[in-house]
């Protein structure tokens, strides 16, 4: 377990070029969305860190979606800091800042299904969410033939 103090806190703007490359790594394996500087500047309120020493380690962001209804996206973490529980710091200030808000319902889209069922999240299909949730699909390698999971966790 890492002894340093992790710190979890809102992004800001010049948080922006540290957030797009832990979000790199993963969109260059594949394993998540690429977000442009641009689109990660222009949603920097929906993005939370996770720091040691100041350095961003991991990032998870909280887009809110209906009236009830949340997605958690863009969760990464530095690879040197895996398996340390930032994860699921993470998870919990988006899902805190989350019900602060009103919502009522929390969904993800994932190739890591288990680490959401750990938390409480359930399968759903993906066609039960709202259809506007699809409109950043269409940037991804993989549409119209996702393979994640879809996610959802109900208050």
């Amino acid at each position: 377990m890492v002894n340093k103090n992790i710190v979890i806190k809102k992004a800001k703007i010049a948080d922006a070029t540290a957030i797009k490359s832990i979000l790199d790594e993963y969109a260059n394996q594949r394993k998540l969305l690429a977000r442009s500087l641009q689109y990660i500047i222009e949603n920097i309120r929906e993005f939370h860190l996770a720091t040691i020493d100041n350095e961003v380690i991991g990032t998870c962001a909280l887009k809110v979606s209906t009236v009830d209804l949340a997605e958690i996206k863009s969760l990464a973490v530095k690879e040197a800091y895996m398996k340390e529980g930032i994860g699921s710091k993470l998870i919990e200030a988006v899902l805190s800042e989350g019900k602060d808000l009103g919502v009522k319902e929390f969904f993800a889209l994932t190739y890591v299904p288990d680490f959401f069922y750990k938390k409480g999240f359930i399968m759903i299909q993906k066609e039960d969410l709202p259809h506007k949730i699809w409109t950043e699909c269409v940037h991804c390698p993989f549409f119209p033939n996702c393979n994640e999971t879809a996610v959802i966790l109900k208050n």
